[in-house]
């Protein structure tokens, strides 16, 4: 077809030329896409009926064009407009090269997540939502948190009035359903999902791929609800970044980022190497005037690297190191040593990732081999503490003779090799086929030992995987795999099936149904760490002893459409889920010691979470962007759940909205000028709101009321282009109406876990870019 299309388009030009004056004028190059060829691409000349569209291996070429000022447009669908003045003399030829970028709506753009294979978006019979750089920029993500719920399904919380940590729900489950990937691996581990959504810029970020439920089950445990895989920036051609910004958050705080990217590839595009760093320093803000932070100081520094080298040219070895610190404090807002103040929490986190990638291709590329090792290592310095009363005077001196400090040292590596062969007559149609084992290490030791609080667990995990990516006919794919993992912590080898299938009916629409199996080891993870203040004291988590595996059941399904024009581009896509949980962990109030109250993880007799999500996105002339997603959900557990011995046991899951949802829309009328509007919704939710402040002296359920979170953000670019720069200035408002929570808790004896409504209050941004164009 794409042949026909361009015999077509040389038909046309040819009766073009022959009623067109002959000037002997001739422009020819490439056009390229992230330093690669980009084949059938649209080359006109503006104002005339001259045109063609670049061969197979992404080369034009235009002749007889008329003479004078002249303007060249290259368009093809997926990507920005691109448009180049030249002036042009009769008898002349020149070479006019083009370098295009990926509209952030692509509809055929490669994904590798849902397959462990790369594949088209369109063709892959699991769902990949993606989030790109560009979006995060537009919205003005500064971490990786602020970008996550501007995605179908996704929502970000935070969960912690004093040290602002936070997690992932997808399809309404919590945090430790949510397998987060750095690269493809699983390096993401417990202790830094406690703060780690914040702690990754977003100059580090190429894109976030996204694959909601169950069907990515070949990642292994921790995958029920769906897995996150964040690739970071991969170097395509020389190109520099730097970037500097201020916020002011509510009327008060000051937010300054400064970051940093550049990229270096060799002539012969066989090596290269990006670099990044980002510089974060924030306040506190006080909402309600007590002098107990919302949210805390923050200092970050984070730097790193992603490189590649191509040996031969079936062979390519690929290398990522990162190293993130941060210093973390909030509570009360003095400047004394931790255990001084009246009530705190202090972080300091070192935390170091990294992988190393072997591939090679061999048997005319219809066969792979991948090998891979990633490791992370977090040391953590930490301190949670809240001053006793004086009428108690034993606690009170106890409590300085010795505070409550304590260490946190976990290591994380995966090992794996990855084959995939393509059989290219596989009963009348073609088979991927991708086996591979990876082992898994997790140790970690969490203590503190004022409180006598030890997590002192290590966890090895063994997995093979083997998986079947048939093209059945055209037009219908059916992805069959399992997982087998031994888990240290689970008797019996653990079998995990899936099966995914995609009918595309016609060019537009598709149609696709998965079911998977998961399961989640009883080890601890993310909020199980966590201690928080409530009721004059700080609540602990502790593993109840025979704690056993939980199982899952997975089901989706899904219509997808999209049409393209020349013009614009616009679709939705509506998907069902429903998740079924056995044995489902959950959280027990158990009773209470002198230092606070003591919750227990426990096996319940089941849970389960359904819902719809429908997306609508449009795209007009590389100019008016939409995007926009919903869900509704219900979700709870089999049997009632006793949140709090005073309070009547509930089977709804806490903190968990049955309506959520998110818009991006943007208006970029030429290269130069960008305007952004973005919100995300929030519906009302069930929380448990400890009793122990003066605002609320026992135990209540609260529902919340719903809100919205509205943000705005203005961009224009100022050309230079001898010298091949661009200066951009930039600003905005986040949370513009300001519907930040206005019933927080106050004093030292406060429920830090009362805290539901956006992460910001209503704040001021500005700042200056200079980069390459």
């Amino acid at each position: 077809m794409k042949r026909i299309n361009l015999l077509l388009t040389g038909v046309v030009l040819c009766m073009g030329m022959s009623a067109q004056q002959k000037t002997d004028t001739n422009v020819f190059g490439d056009v390229k896409s992230k330093g690669e060829h980009l084949p059938y691409a649209s080359v006109r000349v503006v104002g005339t009926n001259l045109g063609t569209a670049t061969d197979e291996s992404g080369h034009y070429m235009l002749t007889n064009v008329p003479e004078g000022k002249v303007e060249v447009e290259v368009h093809s669908i997926g990507y920005n407009k691109e448009k180049k003045t030249v002036y042009l003399k009769k008898g002349e030829t020149i070479e006019l090269n083009f370098e295009v970028e990926e509209s952030s709506l692509s509809l055929n753009e490669f994904v590798v997540t849902g397959t462990k294979t790369a594949k088209r978006k369109t063709e892959s019979p699991v769902i990949v939502g993606v989030i790109d750089g560009g979006i995060l920029g537009k919205i003005q993500a500064n971490t990786l948190s602020e970008g996550l719920s501007f995605s179908t399904g996704l929502r970000v919380e935070t969960d912690c009035q004093t040290c602002n940590y936070s997690q992932l729900r997808m399809n309404g489950l919590g945090g430790s359903y949510s397998q987060i990937l750095i690269n493809g691996r699983p390096v993401f581990s417990s202790v830094m999902s406690l703060y780690g959504l914040d702690q990754i810029p977003a100059n580090m970020i190429d894109r976030i791929e996204i694959v909601r439920g169950g069907g990515s089950a070949l990642y292994g445990s921790s995958a029920i609800g769906g897995t996150v895989n964040i690739i970071t920036r991969i170097p395509f051609n020389n190109s520099y970044e730097v970037s500097v910004n201020n916020a002011i958050i509510g009327g008060k705080t000051n937010d300054n980022q400064i970051s940093v990217n550049t990229n270096i590839v060799s002539r012969q595009r066989n090596a290269g190497i990006a670099l990044f760093a980002n510089r974060r320093e924030r306040g506190y803000y006080d909402a309600n005037g007590d002098n107990f932070s919302e949210f805390p100081l923050l200092k970050t520094n984070t730097f790193g690297l992603t490189s590649f080298l191509k040996p031969a040219a079936n062979q390519k070895i690929e290398f990522n190191l990162n190293s993130i610190y941060e210093f973390r404090y909030g509570g009360e807002m003095v400047d004394k040593p931790a255990h001084l103040a009246l009530q705190s929490e202090e972080r300091m986190h070192n935390v170091i990732t990294g992988g190393l990638d072997y591939a090679l291709n061999f048997n005319d590329n219809r066969s792979a081999f991948i090998a891979y090792v990633s490791v992370q290592n977090t040391n953590r310095k930490h301190y949670t503490g809240i001053v006793p009363d004086e009428t108690d005077a034993e606690a009170y001196e106890n409590h300085f003779l010795n505070p409550p400090y304590g260490d946190t040292r976990n290591t994380t590596w995966q090992g794996g090799v990855q084959i995939n062969h393509k059989l290219e007559d596989f009963l009348s149609g073609t088979n991927l086929l991708t086996a591979g084992a990876e082992y898994l290490y997790d140790d970690i030791l969490d203590e503190i030992p004022s409180y006598s609080y030890i997590t002192d667990q290590t966890a090895k995990n063994m997995g093979l995987f083997l998986q079947s990516d048939w093209d059945v006919f055209k037009g219908f794919n059916l992805l069959l795999g399992a997982r087998a993992d031994k888990h240290s912590m689970v008797d019996k080898i653990i079998v995990n099936p899936r099966v995914s299938a995609l009918y595309r009916l016609g060019k537009n629409t598709q149609f696709r149904a998965s079911w998977a199996t998961g399961f989640r080891a009883p080890q601890a993870f993310d909020t199980d760490m966590h201690i928080a203040f409530a009721g004059g004291g700080v609540s602990r988590i502790r593993l109840a002893e025979n704690l056993e595996a939980e199982r899952s059941n997975s089901y989706s399904a899904s219509v997808n459409y999209d049409k393209a024009t020349e013009r614009h581009i616009w679709g939705f896509t509506f998907e069902g889920f429903y998740t079924k949980l056995d044995k489902a962990f959950a959280l027990e109030q158990v009773g209470s010691d002198n230092f606070g109250d003591i919750f227990e993880k426990i096996n319940s007799t089941g849970s389960a979470v359904q819902g719809l999500t429908w997306e609508l996105r449009g795209n007009y002339d590389g100019k008016i962007q939409l995007e926009t997603g919903f869900t509704l959900q219900k979700s709870g557990y089999d049997d009632p759940i006793a949140n709090s011995e005073d309070l009547e046991a509930r089977k709804e899951y806490l903190r968990t909205p049955d309506r959520y949802g998110y818009y991006t829309l943007t208006f970029s009328p030429n290269k130069k000028f960008n305007a952004s509007i973005s919100g995300v919704y929030t519906g009302s939710m069930l929380i448990m709101h400890a009793g122990g402040a003066p605002e609320n002296p026992e135990d209540r359920y609260v529902d919340t009321r719903s809100f919205f979170d509205n943000n705005i953000k203005l961009s224009y670019l100022f050309g230079m282009e001898k010298l091949n720069t661009g200066l951009e200035l930039f600003g905005g408002v986040k949370n513009i109406f300001n519907t930040y929570q206005s019933d927080f808790d106050s004093g030292k004896n406060r429920d830090s876990n009362y805290i539901y409504g956006p992460a910001l209050p209503r704040s001021i941004f500005f700042g200056i870019k200079i980069k390459s164009i």
